[in-house]
C-alpha cells in the first residue's frame, strides 16, 4: 500500500467461509473438499478453490471473506472452497501441488505473492476494477492485484499494560520474559514482516539480527500463524505480539483487551509499511474462469465498500472512499505513523538469506 493510498484513505476518513462446510479456525489449514483435479480446465463445475493467508475470515462467520464469498455464491452459483494458513505455507503447498494443481486463486501477503510469481505459480489476469488500484499495489504484468489494504503492526494487552510500549528496546525488559511472541519469519507473512521492519528501523540486516538475538530471551517461541497470537494477548497469556492492522482491528471487536501499536527505534518515530492481501490467478488452475469471476468480485465496488465496515481493512480501489465508523477509527490509528516502502525486489531475491540469518541469530 503506497503512502498515497493511505493519504487518500485518510482524506476520505480511511476467512473465508468454506461454503462446503469446511470451516477452519484462523491459523490452521483446511482441506478443500471437491477441489479440482489439476487438469487445467478453463471452467468446469460450479466451484472455485481459494488458498489464502489468514486474517480475513471470522470464526463467527461475520468476516469480509464470509460476506463476500456468500454474496459471490448467491450471485454466480459458484461455491467457494477455502484453504487457510500462513502466507509462506500457502505458497509452499501450491508449489508441492504444481503437477496436480488444486487452487484457483492464491491470496497472500508480500513478499510471498512475489515469491509465488517467481516460482511460476501465477498467470496474468487483470480483474475488473484493477484500473482503479494504485500501481504500487499490483504487478505491472497483471500477475497479482491487492484486494485488501493493510499495514504491519503489533498488539498489546490493554488491561495488563497501562499504555502501549513505544520502542523496540522496551521489549527487552524482563517483564516481557515469556510474555512476548511473534510468528515465524519465512512461514507467516506477519512474521516475515518483523524482519522487514526491524531491518528498516535498525538500519540494516546485521543491526536487526543483533537486536532480535537479544529479544529472543523474552520470546515464547515460534508460531506458524499470526492470528493465534491475538487471543493469547487478549487473555493476558502474552503482553505483546506481532500482527497486522486489518486482522487485529477486526479481532479487537470481540477482544476488549487488544490494543494496536507500532514500535519505534529508540529516539525515532513509529513506523510501518503496507502489507496488503494480494491475489493472483493460479497457473493451470482447475477452474480458471471461476477464479477470474471471483477476482472480479473481490475488486468490485460493492465488495470494496465492505473492506473497512466488515473487514476492518483499507479498500485498495482509489474510487472507493469509505466514511463508516471503522474507516474513521482506522484513520486515527494510523495518525503520526511513518509509512515506508520496502524493497520488495530485494526481499524476493534475498528472503531465504534473511530468514537463515534470523535462524542463526535466534537459534530457531
Amino acid at each position: 500500500m503506497s503512502r498515497a493510498l493511505l493519504l487518500r484513505t485518510a482524506t476520505a476518513l480511511t476467512t473465508g467461509l468454506a461454503l462446503a462446510g469446511t470451516l477452519t479456525a484462523c491459523g490452521g489449514s483446511s482441506t478443500a473438499d471437491g477441489a479440482g483435479s489439476g487438469s487445467g480446465a478453463q471452467g468446469g463445475g460450479k466451484t472455485v478453490t481459494v488458498y489464502s493467508a489468514d486474517g480475513l475470515k471470522s470464526d463467527k462467520g461475520d468476516g469480509w471473506y464470509d460476506k463476500v464469498f456468500a454474496d459471490f455464491t448467491k450471485k454466480t452459483g459458484i461455491e467457494v472452497k477455502y484453504v487457510e494458513g500462513g502466507s509462506g505455507e500457502m505458497v509452499q503447498r501450491a508449489v508441492r501441488e504444481k503437477t496436480n494443481t488444486q487452487a484457483d486463486v492464491l491470496i497472500t501477503l508480500p513478499p510471498f505473492i512475489q515469491q509465488a510469481d517467481g516460482k511460476g505459480l501465477l498467470q496474468p489476469y487483470a480483474p475488473q476494477g484493477s484500473d482503479h488500484v494504485n500501481g504500487a499495489d499490483k504487478s505491472p504484468d497483471a500477475k497479482w492485484t491487492s484486494v485488501v489494504g493493510n499495514y504491519f503492526g503489533f498488539v498489546y494487552n490493554k488491561k495488563e499494560l497501562t499504555s502501549a510500549p513505544k520502542t523496540w528496546e522496551e521489549l527487552l525488559d524482563a517483564k516481557y520474559k515469556g510474555k512476548l511472541q511473534y510468528s515465524t519469519p519465512g512461514v507467516a507473512g506477519d512474521g516475515t514482516a518483523v524482519l522487514v521492519k526491524a531491518m528498516h528501523d535498525f538500519g540494516g540486516k546485521d543491526q536487526a539480527m543483533d537486536f532480535l538475538k537479544k529479544l529472543q530471551a523474552n520470546n515464547v517461541g515460534p508460531s506458524s500463524s499470526t492470528s493465534k497470537l491475538a487471543p493469547k494477548t487478549d487473555k493476558g497469556e502474552l503482553l505483546v505480539a506481532n500482527g497486522d492492522v486489518q486482522m487485529n482491528f477486526a479481532q479487537s471487536k470481540s477482544m476488549p483487551n487488544l490494543g494496536i501499536w507500532f514500535p519505534a527505534k529508540d529516539g525515532g518515530k513509529p513506523t510501518t509499511f503496507a502489507l496488503p492481501y494480494a491475489a493472483g490467478l493460479v497457473a493451470k488452475a482447475p477452474h480458471t474462469e471461476n477464479g477470474k469471476k471471483l477476482l472480479d468480485h473481490l475488486l468490485s465496488e460493492d465488495a470494496q465498500k465492505l473492506v473497512s465496515e466488515v473487514g476492518g481493512g483499507f479498500p485498495v480501489r482509489s474510487d472507493v472512499k469509505p466514511t463508516d465508523a471503522n474507516a474513521i477509527e482506522l484513520t486515527k490509528l494510523m495518525g503520526g505513523v511513518e509509512v515506508f516502502e520496502p524493497d520488495w525486489a530485494d526481499l524476493d531475491k534475498n528472503l531465504t538469506g534473511y530468514v537463515d540469518a534470523w535462524k542463526s541469530a535466534t537459534g530457531s
